[in-house]
């Protein structure tokens, strides 16, 4: 299946720009699917990647602040995954690593995508990191590199 994002036009409009991923590693394997599937996605933009892990999904936006305080990167893509549990611990993850990622890129002003899949079960995980329902971590890609294109674009006047 594709994406419901409307796709951008294949142009190297990112060219010599830098993104960062960051990635929560709690699952491996999912991990590596999100990254490579964003990589794909920067890279066919024309724009450089730096990865920078982390445990999981709650530190996720403590590593967006450190990438947008660097001032390196023109927006940063959070990747990540968290599955349901049988405890309440699910819903406080999911809550704080949307609402930190959100406030990093609401006070930096640099970009920052919410790629991290809340899930119910593990298999749909898989189908969601690129086994057939969607890729989150090309659609976090797609996102970031379109709110990188609009902040250029405003700050030129070119909007």
């Amino acid at each position: 299946m594709t994406s419901p994002y409307p796709a951008h036009p294949a142009k190297p409009a990112a060219s010599g720009l830098v993104f960062a991923v960051c990635v929560g590693r709690f699952y491996e394997d999912l991990a590596r699917r999100l990254v490579a599937g964003a990589t794909v996605v920067f890279a066919g933009a024309g724009a450089s990647v730096e990865v920078h892990e982390v445990p999981g999904a709650f530190e996720l936006p403590l590593a967006a602040k450190y990438c947008a305080e660097s001032g390196r990167y023109a927006g940063i893509a959070c990747l990540g995954v968290v599955i349901r549990g049988q405890t309440d611990h699910y819903d406080h993850v999911c809550r704080e690593a949307a609402a930190g990622i959100a406030r990093v890129s609401l006070d930096s002003g640099v970009p920052c995508a919410f790629g991290v899949l809340t899930v119910d079960t593990m298999e749909q995980a898989y189908q969601r990191a690129g086994g057939g329902v969607r890729h989150q971590g090309e659609d976090a890609a797609r996102a970031v590199l379109r709110m990188a294109e609009l902040r250029r674009s405003l700050a030129s006047g070119a909007a």
